[in-house]
């Protein structure tokens, strides 16, 4: 009986979670949605990279969320976003920032090589860079997480190298983002209401397990002689 109570009670802490975590979500990029639903994207598109920057620690305060919950803390959601916020604010709207700017060079890189001959060669390695790009960003944003006090040049070069090593997590990772946007350009109440969560949460874990040999580095223990 105290088993299937204890079932029942983690299914419901579960829901809560989730919930609330969407809610925070769409508060926290309410940026991004507002322009998700006003304008449209394929000539907004600075806007977008303007913009992105501001919504990066509320998914960073989402993540830590879900770190939390990862280890059996499913109270004080809203406490724990709100410290979360403040503690990545900064380094999260800097990172992000920089990304935006890099993309925007590829993007307008690659534009300016379509329909060219140089194009042939250039658009096959401008989108491995806006991939390896996306990746790298995603990643550095779950390391802010846990070291928002981490240099970010530091925090660039661990998470290249992690996700082209990790290079089969980071393409999985990418995938459900992909499917989350299509969710939200289909069904944006559904997006937004229910399967944002449990995406970002594969998201989250998938991120976290590529970048366990940074951020949790195997401890060794001293030899007695």
């Amino acid at each position: 009986m105290r088993s299937r109570h204890n079932t029942i009670t983690a299914v419901f802490d579960g829901i809560y979670v989730a919930l609330v975590t969407n809610l925070l979500l769409v508060l926290g990029c309410l940026p991004l949605v507002t322009l998700a639903f006003t304008t449209e994207a394929a000539r907004s598109w600075p806007l977008y990279a303007l913009t992105a920057p501001l919504c990066a620690p509320g998914l960073c305060a989402v993540f830590a969320v879900m770190s939390a919950y990862s280890v059996g803390d499913s109270g004080g959601v809203l406490r724990t976003y709100g410290r979360a916020w403040r503690a990545t604010a900064r380094p999260a709207m800097l990172w992000t920032a920089a990304a935006m700017t890099t993309l925007v060079v590829l993007a307008v890189d690659a534009r300016a090589a379509w329909g060219h001959r140089v194009g042939a060669l250039a658009l096959p390695v401008l989108a491995t860079l806006i991939v390896l790009t996306v990746a790298t960003t995603l990643l550095g944003l779950v390391t802010i997480v846990d070291r928002p006090a981490a240099r970010l040049r530091d925090v660039a070069r661990a998470c290249v190298y992690l996700a082209v090593r990790r290079w089969y997590l980071s393409a999985a990772s990418l995938l459900v983002l992909v499917l989350l946007a299509q969710i939200l350009a289909a069904r944006p109440a559904i997006a937004l209401g229910l399967a944002a969560a449990p995406l970002l949460y594969v998201v989250w874990a998938n991120s976290r397990f590529t970048l366990r040999a940074a951020l949790d580095p195997p401890t060794t223990t001293p030899q007695t002689t």
